[in-house]
């Protein structure tokens, strides 16, 4: 759920950022390095392993751009723009991925490679709500409407190789319905392309190390929390998480439903609910007809256009006796596919920061507090809760960019 909105970015965090990642962990040495007796030392060879199936599909290069073009994207931020070091390649990536129902299908993603001949560690970036009519706006489409085109960009440029998955319903696969806030598929997306991009990196003779960071405000912190579980679940082995830090996701799902549905206050967000009720009730095969949701005349205007205005009172838009079953725990299919997409309570291994602005109306800030609570009683050791003090889900992006890379960089 991110739109993009002008913010102002406090001249202290530049300058403190600047200084932080000057020396960016994409310019540390891998090499051996002599112990305390002067003594160089080789890591032993470990034991041969089944290598993984191949996931890449295609590749092709978007574009090459130089240190002072990636700066000049950031000019209104001086300082970020310095931290550019070295020119990019950016391609498109065709794999193969696992839609909703379980079938295979063909998804894209955008990578972006630093030219060096250092080995770099990756960064997975899960992008932002994009609605179905901004579709260039995906990863792989790489203009200047994209989140990747500046600041990610600049990121890039200081020495990591970014995985940016379109997801299922963008690029290659737009002709499919995007499962709007759909953890299951969100992570499998996002995973197989941080596997292709590896393919692609060996293909490629690119150098990457083991280092595996995840990165993404909004959906894409939702994406980037469901891709963390994932990894440490299912890829422990092969693709290691270093480090996490998931901005402003609606984490807490059967909570934020609890609350828009109890709420009598103007929510601005209604419009994006609408879009996560109807991909549960598709993905879940509940398969309700909209009036069962919404209330006339805005059930048959959502049948004919899914984004069609509604009103911000949620009593307005939802019926009585949907409201009611959501509030009393009454309708069993709909509180499982909450509950299936609740990612806030598990125990995370890698260091992860949870990163929300405390003013957040659009997505309420309690999501990431209840994750963070929750993660803290499994005895979750390297988890962190980064309020962006005063913050909207707007006015918090830049902060939350920012201190993000910082937060990364430590590791």
């Amino acid at each position: 759920m991110f739109t993009k909105r002008p913010v102002r970015i406090p001249a202290a965090l530049l300058a403190w950022l600047f200084v932080f990642l000057a020396a960016s962990p994409g310019c540390k040495s891998d090499s051996p390095t002599p112990d305390a007796t002067g003594t160089t030392t080789t890591p032993p060879p470990t034991s041969p392993v089944t290598p993984p199936a191949s996931v890449l599909v295609g590749s092709s290069l978007i574009g090459e751009y130089s240190q002072a073009t990636l700066a000049s994207r950031v000019g209104d931020v001086p300082l970020v723009g310095a931290l550019a070091r070295l020119p990019i390649k950016v391609y498109k990536l065709t794999y193969t991925t696992h839609n909703t129902d379980g079938r295979s299908i063909t998804a894209s993603g955008a990578v972006l490679v630093p030219v060096t001949t250092q080995a770099l560690p990756v960064i997975s970036y899960q992008h932002g709500t994009i609605r179905p009519d901004d579709e260039d706006r995906a990863p792989s489409h790489y203009n200047q409407n994209s989140e990747l085109w500046s600041a990610v960009s600049v990121l890039a440029s200081t020495g990591y190789v970014v995985s940016a998955p379109d997801y299922i319903g963008y690029g290659a696969s737009k002709d499919l319905p995007h499962p709007y806030e759909h953890a299951a598929s969100l992570a499998s997306a996002s995973a197989d392309m941080l596997r292709a991009t590896r393919e692609f990196c060996k293909q490629q003779n690119v150098k990457v190390n083991d280092k595996n960071f995840l990165l993404g405000y909004s959906e894409g912190g939702y994406a980037t929390m469901a891709l963390h579980k994932l990894l440490e679940e299912k890829y422990a082995s092969e693709l290691p998480v270093t480090a996490s830090a998931p901005g402003a996701g609606a984490y807490h799902k059967t909570a934020f439903a609890k609350y828009i549905l109890n709420s009598d206050q103007p929510l601005s967000f209604l419009s994006t609910y609408v879009w996560v009720l109807d991909t549960y009730n598709r993905v879940y095969k509940i398969n309700r007809p909209l009036s069962a949701y919404f209330k006339e005349p805005y059930a048959t205007q959502l049948q004919a256009n899914p984004f069609s205005s509604v009103p911000s009172l949620p009593k307005q838009l939802f019926t009585d006796a949907f409201r009611q079953s959501v509030l009393t725990d009454s309708d069993p299919a709909l509180l499982a596919a909450f509950r299936d997409n609740d990612i806030y309570d598990w125990q995370p291994k890698a260091p992860t920061a949870l990163f929300h602005g405390t003013a957040d109306d659009y997505v309420p800030y309690f999501n990431s507090q209840d994750a963070y609570k929750a993660m803290q009683a499994r005895g979750a050791k390297q988890v962190e809760l980064r309020p962006i003090q005063g913050g909207n889900h707007f006015t918090s992006v830049a902060t939350y960019t920012l201190s993000a890379y910082a937060f990364i960089s430590q590791y």
